[in-house]
């Protein structure tokens, strides 16, 4: 069921840039979503109907992406995760519970190697630790090219299609229609400038066993982009973290099976307050 709430656009300034997000509920810790690429914050939408009764819950437009427009400066994981500590300066945030999809938990995974005093909790959903193999960096420089030459229309259509499980695809048509539209309205700019960050990002699988908050990892278990083994491998290094399998859910579990997987993510935040 796709929510219907529409939350009001707030913006901040931090390193030189705009950095659009939604603030929603009261709590003394704070929820931040980080979401993927190339999407926009509101595919948390129905995370926040979730929690928002119960917590402070903060979802951003990553640089580059949604009302965050940047199309100047060259982008990284690094430069995302100085916006994100910047943005909890910006709102006075000293702790934050993150939970980051994707490109969002590259993000996380950055941000709480370099920042480890600024988290609670850790949320990786659908994401790795990895870094992209000389395979898959030579694959993401061809499709930026071919964006450069041929425009982003191909490469929008077929990633769109291959985030989601077959079911959803099938099934849930206005899911797929609503995520489709997140993703073509970028810009060129920001998908090869976007691509070109996931590609030059490091490795934090060596840095897996420094983390010490409770952490859940969320997968899809038909999930293609990044596979449930890489979620196993950071359940496996991340001492005491809790792992979760959505069923009939692939890239974007959390906008396939919300319901499966906003119980995980009460249940998880509600055994931090029981602690």
């Amino acid at each position: 069921m796709k929510s219907n709430t529409v939350y009001q656009n707030l913006s901040k300034e931090v390193n030189n840039v705009n950095i659009a997000y939604y603030d929603v509920g009261e709590g003394i810790v704070p929820v931040l979503f980080l979401h993927g690429f190339p999407f926009d914050k509101s595919m948390w939408h129905e995370q926040i109907d979730s929690l928002k009764s119960s917590h402070r819950v903060i979802a951003v437009d990553i640089r580059g992406f949604g009302k965050s427009t940047d199309e100047k400066t060259h982008l990284t994981i690094d430069l995302f995760a100085d916006d994100l500590i910047a943005i909890m300066d910006a709102l006075n945030i000293k702790k934050a519970i993150i939970c980051g999809l994707s490109m969002g938990g590259f993000i996380a995974l950055n941000a709480i190697k370099r920042f480890p005093e600024r988290f609670e909790a850790l949320l990786l959903c659908d994401t790795q630790c990895i870094a992209d193999s000389a395979e898959v960096r030579e694959k993401r420089h061809c499709i930026i090219e071919q964006i450069k030459n041929e425009g982003a229309n191909p490469f929008s259509e077929k990633f769109t299609k291959s985030v989601f499980h077959p079911d959803s695809l099938k099934n849930e048509k206005e899911l797929v229609d609503n995520l489709r539209s997140t993703v073509f309205a970028n810009s060129e700019r920001a998908l090869t400038a976007g691509l070109a960050a996931l590609a030059e990002r490091s490795e934090t699988c060596s840095s897996l066993n420094a983390i010490k908050v409770p952490t859940l990892i969320i997968c899809g278990r038909q999930d293609e982009v990044t596979p449930l083994s890489q979620s196993e491998f950071m359940h496996e290094h991340i001492e005491g973290s809790v792992l979760k399998i959505i069923e009939n859910a692939g890239h974007v579990s959390n906008l396939e099976q919300p319901e499966d997987f906003n119980n995980y993510l009460k249940d998880f935040l509600n055994s931090l307050h029981s602690n």
